[in-house]
């Protein structure tokens, strides 16, 4: 039985891969296109793993009361522990004169943005914040390659809105030709008249014929009469 086996030990030891996890959440959170590329196992051990740290900003974002404050300092020390620390000599150095601070890891700038802003982006979304797209296999070592991104980046709503106004402008185009079609006049009332004309030009035909029979045998009455 696979009791407690539910997640790969991608061949490294505990520490190696929970560091390397947080390495890999560090940069998805960071990354400017909102990406990264990484091997399929990595990357479905990285979904829950970062999906996690994303409902914990998320929860920071419904907090109310007096509370509120301490509740959400308290989510920010939990979602830390799925990124890397500060840096540990920057206390050592505070007060020192003539020596410049040490920057911040990136961890402390992952966790800064994931509670400033994709906290506010996924505070009405339940889950499903990444996505795994598959790129085939990688030459050289034959591995499995993967995209895992973050749902609902800005390239995504761009392509979105513009497929939202190509659709829009090619709909606007189609009611123009239809009010164009239904502006040219139609020619069936233009044939029934010719037909109403002929139909009178007969009638007065006949009648003229019909007032020269008379004048016709009288003069084939006197050709008669003469020849004889």
């Amino acid at each position: 039985m696979r009791h407690q086996k539910a997640h790969r030990k991608l061949g490294r030891t505990t520490e190696h891969r929970m560091s390397m996890l947080r390495n890999l959440a560090t940069s998805l959170i960071n990354a400017r296109a909102e990406r990264i590329v990484t091997t399929l196992p990595k990357a479905k051990e990285l979904r829950p793993f970062v999906e996690r740290a994303i409902t914990l900003s998320c929860r920071a974002q419904h907090l109310e009361g007096d509370s509120a404050k301490i509740n959400s300092v308290h989510l920010r020390r939990q979602a830390a522990g799925f990124f890397h620390a500060g840096n540990m000599q920057q206390t050592e150095m505070n007060g020192k004169r003539g020596q410049a601070r040490l920057p911040r890891t990136a961890g402390v700038a992952a966790v800064k943005r994931l509670f400033d802003e994709l906290g506010e982006r996924y505070k009405d979304r339940p889950g499903g914040y990444t996505r795994i797209l598959k790129l085939g296999r990688r030459d050289g070592d034959n591995a499995e390659l993967a995209i895992i991104e973050l749902v609902d980046n800005p390239r995504e709503l761009e392509a979105a809105e513009a497929a939202r106004k190509r659709s829009k402008h090619q709909g606007q185009k189609k009611k123009k030709s239809g009010e164009t079609r239904e502006a040219t006049p139609t020619r069936t009332a233009k044939v029934a008249e010719p037909v109403e004309e002929s139909a009178e030009v007969v009638e007065a035909a006949a009648a003229e014929s019909s007032e020269d029979a008379p004048e016709v045998e009288a003069e084939a009455g006197q050709s008669e009469e003469e020849s004889k």
